[in-house]
């Protein structure tokens, strides 16, 4: 649609004036907008903040080898490391001699770790590597070529829990993304719809402009025009009423519940990634919907 400058001017003062001369009817699409836009970006907010906390969780995931306590320590280390290195997939290796296990295991009884001090003369523990796989999902695989490594006595890599885990954090992401596009596709629906009644409301102005002698164009533009603000503004409240919620949530989490286990995903760039989306879908289906909807008069 070729337009010069001084025309376009007209159409964005025409298309801006429209908004005010048709009143509730510019509130009615603006708030199907905005009310619609609000369940998607709180549901996308919920969906990236899972997919985080479940990444995390993928990512704890690892494979504890155990060396052989009747051989020599560093001729152990040395050896197993070696071999470790060489093995495809292997993000990060960690060595844990007995004493530092002994250490974290009396970690985890709090207060009741000083009943195991009589361990530190026998320590029965032994040294490890701690191998945390590039891909979690590979952790189980990773896993059984460090148990054909020599002086690996055991492995541990979480076993039925492990697999268990990745099937669980597979199936939130897809009902997660099921949900996302489910949303979405309802979401242009009723949002196309009621601007559609929006501007059959008018079609007597559009049929009018058209017996005058007014060119397609010159009759589309304000209506493209309007569509851009209805679906801008429309986007830019659940925008604001997410980054006031979202900023609270984290707050009430930390300070009042003091949950800090519970890693949400920072405002930022979350609420640009939202606001990104939303403005997208808000600007797609309002000139989506008010170009459709005129097409329709333009046939008179």
């Amino acid at each position: 649609m070729p337009i010069n400058k001084q025309a376009l001017g007209r159409h964005i003062r025409e298309g801006t004036r429209s908004l005010f001369r048709n009143g509730w009817m510019t509130v009615a699409s603006v708030s199907a907008v905005a009310i619609t836009l609000l369940i998607v970006g709180v549901f996308l907010t919920f969906a990236f903040n899972v997919n985080h906390i479940v990444s995390s969780i993928e990512n704890d995931v690892e494979v504890k080898a155990y060396l052989d306590v009747t051989v020599d320590r560093n001729t152990a280390k040395q050896h197993v490391e070696a071999e470790l290195k060489k093995l495809d997939g292997v993000e990060q290796i960690t060595f844990i001699t007995k004493e530092e296990g002994l250490k974290n295991f009396k970690a985890k009884f709090g207060e009741k770790g000083d009943l195991l001090n009589s361990l530190e003369k026998d320590n029965f523990l032994p040294d490890s590597f701690v191998v945390k796989a590039e891909t979690p999902q590979k952790t189980e695989e990773l896993g059984q070529k460090i148990k054909t490594i020599k002086y690996v006595k055991k492995i541990n890599t979480g076993g039925d829990t492990t697999k268990k885990l990745f099937a669980v954090t597979s199936l939130v992401r897809t009902v997660g993304l099921v949900f996302v596009i489910g949303l979405g596709f309802t979401a242009i629906f009723l949002i196309s719809n009621t601007i559609k009644i929006t501007i059959m409301a008018r079609q007597n102005e559009i049929e009018i402009m058209k017996l005058v002698g007014a060119t397609n164009n010159f009759i589309r533009w304000p209506f493209f025009v309007e569509g851009t603000l209805i679906g801008f503004v429309g986007a830019l409240i659940p925008i604001l009423i997410i980054l006031v919620g979202y900023a609270y949530l984290q707050r009430y989490i930390q300070v009042q519940l003091s949950l800090y286990f519970l890693d949400l995903l920072p405002l930022y760039p979350l609420i640009l990634q939202i606001s990104l989306i939303l403005i997208g879908i808000g600007l797609f289906i309002g000139v989506w919907g008010s170009l459709i909807s005129v097409r329709r008069f333009l046939r008179i």
